[in-house]
């Protein structure tokens, strides 16, 4: 309890919100600059590197690096420069960089800021089934950018029908023999534009399979098929498979920003000027806001832009009043 009044009746240069790749990189470019850095991980912190198993395109590690031990190297240097972190969900940031910033969390504490960054990432939607979940990093993906290079002339399947599930199953031809893509309406009700279905219908290593859906991921260690159901002729039957990327989109988890920041049409945060906000003294940085690259390196990065310019940003204003 004391440790929580402490902070509480701390004012911090910087509190950023999020302890995935690009919000730790925020942390260690605050910390080295002598702002007083408050990081809020959340209740579950590390982001999407967590469920991760080998990152191999992360630059400095030839030899590839488990996800989780990524985040905890991160942390750690973090830790080094004097980032606080606290393990706590953010569920209100209110206020503004004249009066300061007051940030409440999930089991009630408040913490003051005269900047923020928010970097509280994005979430894969997901099929909502118990073996997905299970065999999340053995075989079940959101990522073929990531995750791809693991299925060397393996067989593999895309579930989506939009242009990013095109996208997964074009870029996954590069590895796979066979790439299915299951879509659970007809053709002519493909989501994907025109030129990204013609690109995948071209391919011979591309087969679609529609009108049907995923009703079980099989494998005990990894994943070895999926049961799927056509709703059109009602045959359910197993398809062998190797791996499974699901490709219907993800989430910004920008909801205890929304009428706080402005945001765009799907939920992310709009930006201009790289990662300065709708609100002065309110930076943003990685998936929360970047829906096309999603990757570990480009949020660190962002991360790191978003930390200069908060930096920048509070040498060159006045102090708020708090």
């Amino acid at each position: 309890m004391m440790y929580n009044f402490f902070m509480q009746e701390s004012i911090f240069d910087v509190i950023i919100i999020g302890s995935g790749p690009s919000g730790l990189t925020a942390g260690i470019y605050t910390a080295r600059a002598d702002l007083k850095t408050l990081l809020l991980g959340g209740s579950s912190p590390g982001g999407q590197l967590l469920i991760t198993s080998e990152v191999e395109n992360f630059p400095a590690f030839p030899n590839g690096i488990l996800g989780p031990e990524l985040i905890a190297n991160m942390k750690k240097q973090a830790e080094k420069f004097g980032v606080v972190f606290v393990d706590e969900d953010c569920v209100s940031v209110i206020g503004s960089f004249a009066e300061g910033f007051v940030v409440k969390t999930g089991v009630g504490n408040v913490y003051k800021a005269k900047s923020i960054i928010v970097a509280t990432g994005a979430s894969a939607r997901w099929l909502g089934l118990e073996n997905e979940t299970r065999l999340k990093g053995k075989g079940v993906s959101a990522c073929a950018t990531c995750d791809g290079f693991f299925f060397k002339n393996k067989i593999v399947a895309v579930v989506g029908g939009g242009d990013a599930a095109m996208e997964e199953a074009t870029f996954l031809t590069k590895f796979a023999c066979k790439v299915y893509v299951l879509y659970r309406k007809g053709k002519s009700d493909l989501r994907a534009s025109q030129i990204m279905q013609e690109r995948a219908f071209s391919d011979s290593r591309i087969t679609f399979v529609f009108d049907t859906e995923v009703k079980d991921v099989l494998g005990k260690d990894f994943v070895e098929g999926m049961r799927i159901f056509n709703g059109k002729t009602n045959e359910e039957k197993v398809l062998k498979v190797d791996g499974l990327f699901v490709a219907i989109g993800h989430e910004p988890n920008t909801g205890f920003v929304k009428g706080f920041l402005d945001l765009d049409s799907k939920g992310y945060i709009k930006t201009s000027d790289f990662t300065k906000t709708s609100k002065e003294g309110v930076f943003v940085s990685g998936d929360v806001a970047d829906f096309k690259y999603r990757q570990a390196i480009t949020a660190a990065g962002f991360g790191c832009m978003a930390a200069i310019d908060a930096e920048r940003f509070l040498a060159n204003e006045r102090p708020p009043r708090i």
